[in-house]
């Protein structure tokens, strides 16, 4: 599956978490509940990946973690927060930049309607 098709079905289940859980609860019970899923669609999913910073030619580990990597290269950064704003959205794109990754999905799960709290993000410009 390429990056947009996985996209589709993450947002596919984000949905059907967020119909079963509803908003309002800790990040952690969404990323748990949304690997769960889509490892049970067939999809190699990853939890907390590190993400290594270059600085000056020498590799850190600055503690740096995506929430998941699904096929190795679609990343999902999770959050349960009131609304997202520009330092989510940097975040997302600054994991894709150190990871070389293509695509990103910014996820609230603290919204009534699931497809309002998703954001695609492509590295090096940001979707609506």
């Amino acid at each position: 599956m390429n990056e947009n098709q996985l996209s589709h079905l993450v947002i596919g289940n984000a949905i059907q978490v967020h119909r079963q859980l509803g908003p309002g609860l800790l990040e952690n019970v969404y990323k748990e509940c949304l690997a769960h899923a889509l490892m049970n669609a067939g999809a190699n999913v990853q939890k907390e990946v590190p993400v290594p910073v270059v600085f000056q030619g020498i590799k850190l580990g600055c503690g740096y973690r995506l929430d998941l990597l699904v096929e190795s290269k679609l990343v999902i950064e999770i959050k349960s927060v009131e609304q997202l704003n520009d330092i989510h959205l940097a975040q997302v794109l600054t994991y894709l930049r150190l990871g070389d990754y293509k695509l990103g999905l910014l996820l609230n799960f603290n919204v009534i309607r699931m497809m309002d709290g998703c954001r695609r993000v492509i590295n090096g410009q940001i979707e609506a």
